[in-house]
């Protein structure tokens, strides 16, 4: 698990109530909501694509990715564009010599409800991630800062936006479902292959 140890600035934003911050670091820009274009076979927290200065960008929308509904696009709905380095993309590199330039990383857009500022927190401000109880998976989350009486939860992106996970769960959607409706005598049919 990621922590967060050093003093950084980090981008505020809500997600369906909820505030959660991510390293500036990563940040690249942040677009008002434009229309998507909808690509057939991915995983429904994969909202579409936009055309970032001529390259198709993927469009993430976080509240799905961490099951929470989805976002309602709303008047100060943004995308928050992230530049991602995952190790998984040199070997991809490696293997399809058309990738030129994913060993860089790939830019994504994060679909959230507003952005709010950019904060400052030191070391002190921040508390380890829970192991459990914040609605996500432990290790998307770097840190949970103070913030007034509430919480800011620090989101590790590199994580949370995974291009091998992504590729996984793509994958999964594109695979067949097994049709598992009861057959006569009482059993469920076997699946492809079965005798």
């Amino acid at each position: 698990m990621n922590t967060v140890t050093e003093a950084g600035r980090y981008l505020t934003f809500t997600l369906n109530g909820e505030a959660y911050a991510l390293d500036i670091f990563h940040v690249t820009e942040i677009l008002e909501y434009r229309s998507l274009t909808v690509v057939p076979m991915m995983p429904d927290f994969i909202r579409g694509v936009i055309n970032l200065r001529g390259r198709a960008v993927p469009v993430i929308d976080l509240a799905i990715r961490f099951a929470r509904g989805n976002t309602a696009i709303g008047r100060r709905t943004s995308i928050i564009i992230v530049h991602i380095q995952d190790p998984s993309l040199a070997e991809i590199a490696e293997v399809d010599s058309d990738d030129k330039g994913i060993a860089d990383g790939q830019d994504i857009g994060v679909l959230v409800d507003t952005v709010t500022k950019v904060v400052t927190l030191s070391p002190d401000d921040i508390e380890p991630a829970p192991a459990f109880g914040a609605g996500i998976r432990a290790d998307y989350i770097s840190g949970m800062a103070r913030r007034d009486d509430d919480f800011l939860i620090l989101l590790d992106i590199s994580h949370v936006l995974s291009i091998s996970d992504m590729v996984r769960l793509s994958d999964l959607a594109q695979e067949p479902a097994i049709d598992r409706a009861p057959i006569e005598g009482g059993g469920v049919p076997a699946g492809p292959g079965a005798p």
